[in-house]
């Protein structure tokens, strides 16, 4: 009898952690027979566990959805970043789900042994968050965005720019990406023929969804990063900084261009989404540098600089 329990727990496992399996598939993983699989097949039925079995001589089998959710079996692994995950969103970026995350960490840290609960508290006693949360998302907007994606299907939606004008888009979704501040939508704008990144929090949804598409070519590897870094800067400058450029590219996000000036020098494209920011973001380059404008940059440069020098000469005094 233990052995069949234990063998039930496995195939759950087995059907949770993929899409499809054929009857031989599952057999060769359980030791078992075709027909020994079928007979636990119908067990996790009996369960609950709406399995549906898909035709053909293999014989494959798939979990589907049920009217109400069944236990989910997850290993040590799983079950400490999925408590990780709820204590992020608890306190993240995403509207709405504040209070159904903690019931829901709740539920799951009563059942955690405590070797896990002891790792979980763990992470989140000994880790610590730079800086506030960006603005606030509501989940089924993301939720509508990722199936979208997954579906191929367009998206048309109101966007509201950072200077505060608005548009139209109808945009072939690709992926979200997640900063940590914001998310922010990748894909093909159809009206303008490139790719394009877009702040999700600007984005008004609108029905009904588009028709689906063809997916294009991925898109180069570094379009994501740089269209991040695009939509993070208002604030962009040209610096020439006396250091080498494998120097400063292993001091800089991945998302910054640098580009060799000679064997001792390179040029920074800089970008902050304040102008103090992006001084701020020269001056961490920690080399000496040379820069002509904007002209807002240069009044921040000065203001931190007179700052500086005002707080070394009252400590001094």
């Amino acid at each position: 009898m233990l052995e069949a329990s234990a063998r039930l727990l496995r195939l759950l496992s087995l059907l949770q952690s993929r899409a499809d399996w054929t009857g031989p598939e599952l057999a060769e993983r359980l030791r078992v027979s075709v027909r020994t699989v079928r007979y636990d097949i119908g067990k996790l039925r009996d369960l609950g566990y709406p399995v549906h079995a898909a035709p053909g001589a293999a014989g494959g089998y798939r979990l589907g959805a049920g009217a109400a959710l069944p236990p989910l079996l997850l290993d040590d692994e799983e079950a400490v970043a999925v408590a990780v995950s709820l204590r992020t969103a608890a306190g993240g970026t995403v509207a709405g789900i504040e209070e159904t995350s903690v019931r829901a960490l709740a539920k799951l840290e009563q059942v955690l042994p405590s070797r896990l609960r002891r790792r979980v508290a763990a992470l989140h006693g000994y880790t610590t968050r730079l800086g506030p949360g960006g603005p606030a998302v509501a989940a089924e907007t993301l939720a509508t965005i990722a199936a979208a994606c997954r579906d191929h299907r367009r998206l048309r939606f109101g966007y509201r720019r950072h200077d505060g004008g608005e548009s139209a888009r109808d945009v072939e979704p690709y992926r979200l990406v997640h900063t940590g501040r914001r998310w922010y939508l990748i894909g093909w704008d159809v009206s303008r023929g490139d790719w394009r990144t877009f702040r999700v929090d600007r984005v008004e949804l609108r029905t009904p969804e588009g028709p689906r598409f063809t997916p294009r070519e991925t898109p180069p590897a570094d379009l994501v990063p740089r269209g991040v870094d695009a939509a993070l800067a208002h604030h962009r400058a040209r610096v020439t900084v006396h250091a080498p450029a494998e120097e400063i590219t292993g001091r800089v996000p991945a998302s910054v261009l640098v580009e060799p000036l000679g064997d001792e020098s390179c040029v920074v494209l800089a970008s902050g989404d304040t102008p103090y920011r992006l001084a701020l973001n020269i001056l961490m380059l920690e080399a000496d540098f040379e820069v002509d404008g904007p002209p807002e940059l240069l009044d921040a440069l000065n203001t931190l600089a007179g700052r500086c020098t005002a707080g070394i000469s009252s400590r001094r005094a």
